[in-house]
């Protein structure tokens, strides 16, 4: 496929400004909203039977089904991640399904959860939310800089305590873009006899996953990122071994009528996002998943050598450790703190209309690239000469 700006007339996105942030909220092709839209018709056509007796295990009378809609979806979205469909459910978001792991989970007082100085704050929130109202607490471990698949993992089995009982560990981390290697990791850390949870929100689709490979406890990912679901759908995948007593933040009709039919009946609420995923992911097929991924990934490292070239900065991640983002140094003068990178991010969003995203890291100024099919090296370069029209 020859990818790029062209396929922008896939999408919903402005064509005259330029997207270099698809990896925040995602984006969703037209046609899989078109989808989206069919099934929220069909739902309108009879809500009590779509509902009450299609969409669930949990069905009010008859079935007039043999699979419940949302466990044939899940099936699908399973099989695209090396899972089964009865080990998947549905969450609104990877937020979500690590808050159900988080609240579940059998916390003692004193006990401790790892989490990482690269992980997503709002994980980090949930997990000292958890662990405070249980006696336990929450300590963050330093990532070693430069970034290496070797460091990375040797930091995580160093910090191992006494009073470790679980880790949140990043697939792919959400402001650095590093994809950690996760299965070595877990390996490691359960050697130690700590329970691990794989924060996976960028993974599906982005790269190559399969989930029981991993050898994680739970799995969190989202849909609505890079496997162009609509918002908001995510997945939480648990070990056969770790379901019971697993939760959903919300407890409805489903407690106690399993795993998945806890998950899948948790009130009313709009189930068309996730019934679209098997629609996207037919679309990955048609266009080429593997072609995707190369693309993005190619596009993401070889734009990432080209910023820092064009800003004078270093650029020193291996190439194993980037998926379909990259995070590149800005020259000093862009600044050191967070306040100077959303200033930033501001203006380049309002004055020249490009999205990307911006923190800062160590003391630095960084932007995070997102690749997707409808970006290509004139997004890069955009992007390039309007930092450096901004700098001092």
């Amino acid at each position: 496929m020859n990818f790029g700006r062209r396929w922008l007339k896939e999408w919903p996105l402005d064509s005259a400004g330029t997207y270099l942030n698809h990896g925040t909220v995602g984006v969703t092709p037209l046609r899989v909203m078109a989808a989206r839209q069919t099934i929220l018709e069909d739902i309108e056509r009879h809500p009590s039977r779509f509902i009450l007796r299609e969409l669930t295990a949990f069905a009010v009378g008859r079935r007039p089904r043999g699979v419940p809609r949302l466990r044939e979806a899940a099936a699908t979205v399973a099989a695209f991640l090396g899972a089964r469909g009865e080990d998947l459910v549905f969450v609104d978001n990877a937020t979500t399904g690590a808050n159900a792991v988080l609240r579940s989970f059998a916390f003692q007082p004193g006990d401790e959860v790892l989490v990482s100085d690269l992980g997503y704050g709002g994980l980090t929130r949930a997990a000292i939310h958890a662990a405070r109202e249980k006696g336990a607490s929450v300590r963050t471990v330093t990532m070693p800089y430069p970034f290496t698949a070797e460091g990375l993992t040797q930091a995580w089995t160093t910090a191992v305590g006494p009073h470790t009982r679980l880790a949140i560990v990043d697939h792919i981390s959400a402001d650095t873009a590093i994809v950690f290697p996760l299965a070595e990791i877990a390996s490691a850390l359960k050697r130690q006899g700590i329970a691990v949870l794989g924060d996976g929100a960028h993974a599906p689709a982005s790269i190559v996953l399969d989930i029981p490979s991993l050898g994680v406890d739970w799995y969190v990912g989202n849909l609505h990122k890079w496997a162009w679901t609509p918002r908001s759908s995510g997945v939480l995948w648990a070990a056969p071994e770790r379901q019971a007593g697993l939760h959903p933040a919300v407890i409805s009709w489903g407690l106690d009528e399993g795993f998945t039919t806890e998950f899948d009946m948790v009130g009313t609420r709009d189930p068309s996002a996730h019934l679209a995923a098997p629609t996207a992911l037919a679309l990955f097929e048609e266009w080429g998943l593997d072609d995707i991924r190369r693309y993005n990934h190619d596009l993401a490292l070889l734009g990432a050598h080209r910023l820092a070239e064009r800003w004078d900065t270093e650029w020193n991640v291996p190439e194993s450790l980037v998926g379909s983002m990259a995070m590149v140094t800005l020259p000093l003068t862009a600044g050191t703190s967070r306040d100077e990178a959303l200033t930033l991010r501001d203006s380049l969003l309002f004055d020249e209309g490009i999205e990307v995203h911006m923190n800062a890291y160590g003391g630095r100024v960084r932007a995070r690239i997102s690749a997707q099919i409808y970006n290509d090296q004139s997004d890069i370069d955009r992007l390039a000469e309007a930092v450096l029209r901004r700098l001092p």
